[in-house]
């Protein structure tokens, strides 16, 4: 029997269930599809479970003393299995019931099946019991993204994917990871922090490529102070299983990396090319990205997609924020695709958080730009939580003061960031930033001291 649907979304992550409550909210009758768990990638295999393991992380090398602070411990015993426990049963299942509390509540039909397009009308739903056909008005495609594979490597238990790694039931004595961008790094440090030893492989000059030279050399400092052994400019040619481990040869080094496990995250790409996009007509780029324009549409009127699928930095906050302006445009509102500034978090210790545009970036879009920077060490709350080395930078146009972007690093770098994406999104100018009364003593007090500094008057510089 053909099913007839009036707004049907593929995918149920940050993306596809935050489009499903508000257009939901906002009159439509809507359906999920869903092949795997509610909450997609993030919620279950993603940022949620890292953040857990990263926590677990921190509490465990807090635990281990610190002689400055007269805090010493004799004995600090750590049970994995048990954190994993926690990690998959009081986190990633409790958040994935309340979203699907929070689709029940709306009124929200869930489809447990894989979608793929018969036409720009028609899906057709593939479940363990066989195929239907299902109709529908609107649909929105917030499929999200997979880890790119290497095709060179052999298949190995040991050699693992983030989702793999997030889910291994054993703590991996010798951990290689390649691939030192977001993912890569902030599982590095925490599998560092929790007792394994790791070799991190990256092909750019550098870890965290995506960042700037003086942020990645930071947090290289506090990978250094873990024993973390880093190749930059590295380049992985070959992996051999052996009876002793996985033997890993980098390009140009004869003596090949002997480790347990090995973890690839080098990217990810769109999940688009099982959807029978060419079915219904919608326009894809090279890369395999959906076209779309200002509103979410696809070639295909009817048709919108969201998140990991179009272009943009494949971010959660990112398709939420398309899935309720979509949303919104299915239900007949005026609304579309416009931020300023997204802001960027990499979880790592020190925290890192961007938001706008770097100065480069800033000179190349024809700002007449400068940049300011305020260290951590002159904040009174980073020298009372023990110190660590970081700064807040403001990137503003010189002679209107306009704010264009800002890079954090340090202690509650993602928290901070907010303020400026705040201050981009709603036009202020670093005049407006010296004149907000910050908290004290705060971290965020930093941005105000260097919104002073900016202006000439720095008062704790």
């Amino acid at each position: 029997m053909n099913k007839v649907l009036e707004t049907v979304i593929i995918g149920s992550g940050p993306g596809g269930y935050v489009a499903a409550i508000r257009a939901a909210q906002l009159g439509q009758k809507v359906t999920v599809i869903e092949k795997g768990d509610i909450g997609g990638t993030c919620l279950n295999v993603g940022c949620i479970p890292s953040k857990a393991l990263l926590h677990i992380a921190h509490d465990l090398h807090k635990a281990s003393g610190n002689k400055d602070l007269g805090i010493t411990t004799k004995e600090v015993n750590f049970d994995f299995e048990t954190a994993q426990k926690w990690k998959n049963n009081r986190v990633v299942k409790k958040l994935r019931l309340g979203v699907t509390g929070l689709l029940k509540k709306n009124k929200v039909e869930v489809i447990s099946a894989t979608a793929t397009f018969k036409n720009a009308t028609t899906l057709l739903l593939t479940t363990e019991s066989g195929v239907e056909e299902a109709t529908f008005k609107h649909c929105i495609i917030a499929a999200g993204s997979s880890p790119i594979v290497l095709p060179f490597l052999p298949k190995s238990q040991h050699i693992l994917d983030s989702t793999g790694l997030l889910n291994i039931e054993a703590l991996p004595k010798r951990l290689a990871i390649v691939g030192a961008g977001y993912i890569g790094s902030e599982l590095a440090q925490a599998f560092a922090m929790m007792g394994s030893e790791i070799t991190l492989i990256e092909g750019a000059d550098r870890i965290l490529p995506g960042f700037e030279s003086d942020i990645s050399s930071l947090v290289k400092k506090a990978f250094d102070g873990l024993g973390m052994k880093m190749h930059v400019s590295a380049k992985l040619s070959k992996v051999e299983e052996k009876p002793t481990g996985l033997h890993l040869f980098i390009e140009g080094q004869s003596e090949p990396i002997e480790v347990d496990k090995l973890m690839v995250s080098v990217g990810r790409k769109a999940n688009t090319s099982a959807l029978g996009l060419d079915k219904a007509g919608i326009s894809v780029s090279k890369q395999g990205l959906i076209e779309i324009n200002e509103v979410g549409q696809t070639s295909v009127p009817n048709i919108y997609a969201i998140g990991d699928v179009v272009a943009g930095l494949a971010l959660a906050h990112k398709a939420s924020y398309e899935a309720k302006i979509v949303a919104e445009v299915i239900s007949g509102h005026k609304s579309a695709i416009d931020y300023k500034a997204m802001p960027a978090v990499c979880y790592t210790t020190p925290e890192v958080a961007t938001s706008g545009l770097t100065l480069e970036e800033a000179k190349t879009q024809g700002y007449t730009a400068k940049a300011t920077v305020f260290p951590s060490v002159a904040n009174s709350r980073t020298t009372a939580n023990g110190g660590g080395e970081g700064f807040v930078r403001l990137v503003f146009e010189e002679k209107s003061g306009l704010v264009l972007g800002a890079q954090i690093v340090g202690e509650q770098a993602g928290e901070m960031i907010t303020v400026i994406t705040t201050a981009i999104e709603t036009g202020l100018t670093i005049e407006d930033l010296a004149l907000i009364i910050f908290p004290h003593p705060s971290l965020s007090e930093a941005i105000m001291d260097n919104a002073e500094l900016a202006m000439g008057y720095p008062i704790h510089l």
